[in-house]
């Protein structure tokens, strides 16, 4: 047999893992936005959009204006048509997409730029979708993008790394009026380029930044943690190193803000995360988002916080499924070798706990004083969309109300 060195075979830990394990899944991966990252790469937006663009700026709370992101902006496309609409909340909100796309309306503008971190980017996408829908827009969230068969261009200035959304198809929107706080997918609102320069990220206040430690950490992980048979060696490799990397090099980000090498790691480990290349022929779980998605909307929770909350609960209410693929965690990202299957799958658990609070965030719903009724309430708004979740589809109400139980 032909010997390709100390890399040809696996090790016996790594057997274990993957014993008797079919193909992986069909997949199809498509990801046509140009990066652009680095220092000085606003500049570079009088090449990506052309010159005849009417281009809609569309940001935030207004941190642009401080930063100096706006002044590098305007410079960059002094000679475009540009106008601008400011406003867009933490969790974008439906309402306010609306306005702006009355407003793009009004103006004729035909060209989007959002420019912030990961709610600017999906309302965005929200709004460059919408802008061309002959219906209520609503319905683009209620059947997640199904039907969506344009959108304007959009291209993207990054702000604060997170959520992936400068290099992937999904977006979240919120509706205070039903709260509601729905997801949708089309390719149509991948963005045509993103922008990713990490000095933007050095006036951030520390908890964005742990929050979009957070995100992207509990991204991976719910591509990472799932139970599944199919081998997929080259995605787990992939989705440890963004994982190890979150892990030694976000709280540098935070011990000394002006680090630019630890926060280009951060922003490119944070675009990783959710690009769609880890979830290439794998199953993803995703519960842990949709019921912290319900946390957000009823409670006003910051995203992250919601994640740091529920995934430790939810991982020990599916112990049995997920105990496989917890090992492996626990061995690989936490280097926990030792104890019974039980003691590591615990010490895994509470070594992430462990790390979200480290960063700032609370992890229990006492941390954050909700009401002795959140876990009814989170299920029962959860279940009246009637999509179980998980990735065999078996989390439903009353185990949403048992994870949420047990994070008091």
């Amino acid at each position: 047999m032909e010997n390709h060195g100390e890399y040809s075979l696996p090790n016996a830990r790594d057997q274990a893992y993957r014993r008797k394990e079919p193909l992986m899944l069909n997949f199809e991966f498509f990801a046509p936005t140009r990066i652009v990252f680095g220092k000085g790469s606003i500049g570079r937006l009088r090449e990506l959009i052309p010159i005849n663009a009417r281009v809609l700026l569309l940001y935030g709370g207004g941190s642009i204006l401080r930063n100096g992101v706006h002044d590098q902006i305007a410079e960059a496309l002094r000679s475009h048509t540009l106008e601008e609409f400011g406003g867009i909340e933490p969790n974008p909100e439906y309402e306010t997409c609306l306005s702006a796309i009355r407003f793009l309306r009004e103006k004729k503008l035909d060209t989007i730029l959002a420019a912030g971190g990961g709610s600017v980017l999906d309302a965005g996408k929200f709004i460059a979708a919408a802008a061309l829908w002959s219906g209520d827009p609503w319905d683009i969230l209620l059947d997640r993008g199904a039907r969506v068969a344009a959108a304007l261009p959009l291209g993207t200035v990054l702000t604060l790394p997170a959520t992936g959304s400068e290099m992937n198809k999904n977006a979240v929107i919120s509706r205070r009026a039903t709260t509601d706080k729905l997801a949708f997918v089309s390719e149509h609102v991948l963005p045509r380029f993103s922008i990713l320069d990490p000095c933007t990220t050095f006036s951030l206040p520390s908890k964005q930044v742990a929050n979009g430690i957070v995100d992207a950490f509990v991204h991976v992980l719910e591509q990472y943690v799932t139970d599944r048979s199919v081998s997929a060696p080259l995605q787990d490799r992939q989705a440890e190193a963004v994982l190890l990397t979150l892990i030694e090099e976000g709280p540098k980000t935070l011990a000394s803000p002006n680090d630019y090498e630890a926060r280009a790691h951060v922003m490119w480990a944070a675009t990783h995360a959710l690009n769609g290349l880890l979830s290439c022929g794998v199953p993803g779980d995703w519960a842990t988002h949709m019921i912290g998605h319900e946390l957000t909307a009823l409670y006003g929770l910051d995203h992250a916080q919601s994640l740091a909350i529920v995934i430790p609960g939810l991982w020990r209410h599916q112990r049995s499924t997920k105990a496989r693929r917890l090992l492996q965690y626990a061995d690989r990202v936490w280097g926990i070798d030792h104890g019974s299957d039980n003691e590591r799958i615990d010490m895994a658990i509470d070594r992430t706990e462990s790390f979200f609070r480290s960063l700032g965030l609370g992890t229990t719903l006492t941390d954050y004083g909700l009401p002795e009724d959140a876990p009814r309430r989170v299920a029962s708004n959860q279940d009246r969309r009637n999509r179980p979740l998980g990735e065999h589809g078996s989390i439903r109400s009353p185990e949403i109300e048992a994870i949420l139980e047990s994070r008091r």
